[in-house]
């Protein structure tokens, strides 16, 4: 598994050149093609300046860094496309964030297919969604699904049928607790009382679950 031109084009075009230091989106300082003190030398402060060469310099290192972190994390065999996508990724949010993720839990499980969606995940910056993440996710999700020279499909997600949404049947159950709470003001809360409470207790216990299972099976 090498780091190929290609990946490296994605490093290139989404961090942009900076010969001089600047804050990030979330405020840390970077320089040259997104290089942070958190990668190593140089330090990066305020008024830090370098040259085109030494941009690269620094850029190869961090490359060669990141490559070794992410090689060591995948236990399944990729080809230099797919390794290339993770190494870039992985330059963007950190290795610790890689070894965390569930990009890296699905590729280690062999689910190739899982990856584009799991990269898509990662396209915020201070609680923001930026654009330019969301560029830089599709492209690694296009090479990582590469296969012999032409552009793999990247299944677009799909919206759930109505009957398997959390969110229509928490709607739904509202609408008749509702309806419930009025008949019971009218009647009494003696039986339709209890029913109400016992309904309320269970839908909530119902769509924390859900929810709870959602988050496991599509957490970042």
């Amino acid at each position: 598994m090498n780091m190929n031109e290609a990946g490296l084009a994605i490093i290139r075009n989404a961090e942009g050149l900076r010969l001089r230091a600047y804050r990030d989106a979330t405020g840390i300082w970077t320089i040259g093609y997104g290089h942070t003190s958190a990668a190593g030398e140089p330090k990066v402060v305020g008024g830090l300046a370098i040259t085109r060469k030494e941009a690269e310099t620094i850029l190869a290192r961090d490359v060669a860094t990141f490559a070794k972190g992410v090689a060591a994390a995948v236990t399944v065999s990729l080809n230099d496309d797919q390794f290339s996508a993770l190494v870039s990724f992985a330059y963007n949010v950190g290795l610790g964030n890689f070894r965390g993720s569930s990009v890296l839990k699905a590729v280690n499980a062999g689910d190739f297919e899982a990856v584009p969606r799991r990269l898509g995940l990662w396209v915020k910056a201070g609680g923001r969604t930026l654009g330019g993440l969301v560029k830089r996710r599709a492209a690694e999700a296009a090479l990582f699904m590469k296969q012999d020279g032409v552009e793999g499909s990247i299944d677009t997600p799909r919206g759930k049928p109505v009957l398997r949404s959390t969110t229509i049947w928490a709607a739904a159950l509202t609408a008749i607790l509702a309806i419930t709470n009025h008949l019971a003001q009218v009647v009494g809360y003696t039986v339709l009382g209890l029913a109400l409470t016992a309904a309320i207790i269970t839908a909530a216990i119902w769509i924390i679950r859900e929810r709870i299972k959602k988050s496991q099976q599509e957490g970042i």
